[in-house]
């Protein structure tokens, strides 16, 4: 081999070596700051990893509120219809959050299934819903009733 063609190979080579690793540090960055989504049915079931940021939603159960006396803590139940999941927040709630509303929280599971969140986003109108409160509720039948609701409460 000339040196000028191994000269070329290396050049090559070491381009290659570069957008090998420049990949590998874009997909490690955004492998660690991926929120997936969770259904309460998906969480109950156990598919949900422990200890690692992730987003659930659903209704917020009548009745389920509970807020703390001495603190900003709140607790509540979130449902698909066919499973609940409770989620511990710390701070101030959305104005548009109340029961029977569409949420999505996100924060991070513990060993007993609690939800601990950092963050609340209730929607912002009646008509409106996160799509994949939507999709779950869909798939559980319970997106008739939360719609029966809504048009109960807006007349």
């Amino acid at each position: 081999m000339n040196p000028v063609r191994k000269k070329r190979l290396f050049i090559i080579l070491a381009i290659l070596a570069g957008v090998g690793i420049a990949v590998a540090l874009a997909l490690s960055a955004l492998q660690q700051n991926i929120n997936l989504f969770y259904t309460p049915t998906q969480i109950a079931n156990g598919e949900a990893p422990k200890d690692t940021r992730i987003r659930a939603g659903g209704l917020v159960e009548a009745g389920s509120v509970k807020r703390s006396d001495d603190s900003l803590e709140t607790r509540f139940v979130v449902s698909d219809g066919a499973h609940n999941v409770t989620i511990s927040y710390t701070g101030i709630l959305p104005d548009l959050f109340r029961e029977g509303q569409g949420i999505v929280a996100m924060g991070k599971l513990d060993n007993s299934g609690l939800l601990i969140a950092d963050e609340v986003l209730a929607k912002h109108d009646e008509n409106y819903m996160p799509p994949e409160v939507m999709q779950a509720l869909e798939q559980s039948g319970m997106k008739q009733k939360h719609d029966a609701a809504t048009q109960g409460s807006a007349q």
